[in-house]
């Protein structure tokens, strides 16, 4: 059975998506940029501020379907500027202390609202 995940705890799908899928035990989360869910903007600011407010928004919707950042599998990690990385990984570090999923980082030219970074991931349910 596929499952379409909605929350109102984090932004709401900025096209024809869905925040994520729940699938057989699995949830496949659409990557989030730096959105605060409550006003629906974009927040801008540093690649800190862009990293806490998209892995918090990842981790609203995980929590939506009684999971949680503890039960990532796999992250894919978009930055418009690899030069952001290690303090873009300061902060991811913060969020994945003990654990640790598997993860890809790619530079690319542009990201929605020309975010700095953007964030999908798979978690176990």
């Amino acid at each position: 059975m596929i499952q379409t995940i909605t929350t109102d705890k984090a932004p709401k799908a900025l096209g024809p998506y869905s925040q994520a899928v729940l699938a057989n035990g699995f949830v496949f989360l659409s990557g989030q940029v730096a959105i605060d869910p409550q006003s629906n903007q974009f927040i801008g600011g540093s690649i800190e501020q862009q990293t806490r407010q998209v892995l918090n928004n990842l981790s609203a919707i995980l929590q939506s379907v009684g999971s949680s950042l503890n039960k990532a599998l796999k992250t894919t990690v978009f930055l418009k500027d690899l030069a952001d990385f290690e303090a873009m990984n300061k902060v991811y570090s913060e969020y994945f202390a003990d654990h640790k999923p598997a993860r890809a980082t790619i530079q690319v030219t542009k990201l929605p609202k020309d975010a700095l970074i953007e964030i999908e991931m798979i978690a176990l349910s």
